[in-house]
């Protein structure tokens, strides 16, 4: 079945989670607003393990209640308070079950509306799934060492273009690239009105990780550097941020610091420093090279609450119908390994694709995976066994 398939079965309705986009009010936390304080702040916040003072984070919190209502209104912007949205906005629309689609942070919403009301799920579709049992330090180098495991595939992919920034050898690819952006942590380059770091170069290398469609950008970025100017992987950096070609800036780095910041526990002291010596282990890529910071605060200290989430979640969730989780193998934000453990947990079916990429179904990119979901959220036919689609040529 095609898309239009379902469209002709279902009206589509998208909605913003609290605090995101048009929902009033919006989390703004005015990084932006051209103070020095929030520039800094920005600055920081954009690298892997920013080094955050006691008044910085103080200065992240106050901005954010400032700019969003107060610090009541923040403590309710977590998944679960969202999750409880979605059951009011399925009762106004009339449906008596729904039927969702959630990729990415979305499959973290449906785990939890699941949870919350199982009663209430018809068909279920979890796209770009996370694991359920993981903390914040988990996930994160979960995470990070899937994004490592996509440079190593761009790396190979490179090293058959002509003049590969990386070099022929994809074994010896995170050496060329510490080669060409640590300098920047001490020089950076011009790019456009602004200038390319080590943290701004990393981030526009990780963004274009998220699909192969930009590993020629990514590729070209490299280059741009080694002849001096960063123009490609700043811009890139930006777009993963929220924020336009033209400097427009969403929202999407505030919300996703308050989102997770109420949803888990805060990492402090001893944990922050194994997370970051861990990461480089897993994510060489990630690793400035010197000395690590010490001491550094977590950004959710002077949020009001944490731990929402209350991790591990769905756990064994009764009276839950058949739901279908699907999962890149190549997926560097939300590795394949957690579509498996959310499988398991809910008792899914998996529907792994063998591709590169973030999210999968409706985007036009996999004919295979498409039906099978089409054929699930329209008739409710959904494999007995876990299932594998190979990627579209």
């Amino acid at each position: 079945m095609s898309k239009s398939a379902i469209t002709e079965q279902f009206d589509l309705v998208g909605f913003d989670p609290r605090g995101v986009g048009a929902t009033e009010p919006a989390v703004d936390c005015n990084l932006t607003d051209g103070s020095a304080a929030g520039t800094a702040l920005l600055a920081k916040i954009g690298t892997p393990f920013p080094t955050l003072t006691e008044n910085d984070t103080q200065e992240l919190a106050d901005r954010c209640a400032n700019g969003s209502g107060g610090m009541e209104v923040l403590e309710h912007m977590g998944t679960r308070t969202t999750a409880k949205d979605m059951d009011v906005l399925r009762e106004v629309l009339g449906e008596e079950k729904l039927n969702f689609l959630g990729q990415s942070y979305g499959s973290r919403l449906g785990t939890v509306y699941a949870e919350e009301f199982p009663e209430n799920v018809r068909a279920m579709v979890l796209d770009g799934a996370f694991d359920p049992n993981l903390g914040p330090q988990e996930r994160l180098l979960a995470s990070y060492g899937g994004f490592q495991q996509q440079f190593d595939t761009l790396a190979a992919f490179c090293a058959e273009q002509a003049d590969c920034p990386l070099g022929t050898d994809p074994a010896a690819a995170t050496t060329a690239l510490q080669d060409i952006i640590r300098p920047l942590a001490d020089n950076p380059v011009p790019a456009g009105d602004s200038e390319l770091n080590f943290d701004g170069a990393l981030g526009g290398v990780m963004g274009g990780l998220y699909s192969p469609d930009n590993w020629p950008l990514v590729i070209e970025g490299l280059r741009e550097v080694q002849q001096g100017r960063g123009d490609q992987l700043f811009q890139m950096a930006n777009a993963i941020g929220g924020v336009s070609a033209e400097g427009e800036s969403s929202n999407l780095l505030d919300s996703s610091i308050v989102i997770n910041c109420v949803d888990e526990d805060q990492l402090v002291g001893e944990d922050r420093a194994q997370l970051q010596a861990d990461t480089y282990e897993v994510a060489p890529m990630m690793d400035p090279g010197g000395a690590m910071g010490e001491g550094a605060r977590d950004k959710c200290a002077d949020f009001p609450t944490t731990g929402e989430l209350n991790i591990p979640y769905a756990q064994d969730i009764p009276g839950l119908p058949s739901t279908l989780v699907v999962s890149l193998t190549g997926d560097a934000t939300t590795p394949h390994t957690g579509a498996v453990a959310l499988a398991e947990t809910l008792g899914s079916t998996l529907l792994t694709v063998e591709d590169d990429g973030h999210t999968v179904i409706a985007n036009g990119v996999n004919a295979c995976a498409d039906a099978i979901a089409a054929a699930y959220l329209i008739d409710l036919e959904i494999p007995e066994e876990d299932q594998t689609c190979a990627a579209d040529t």
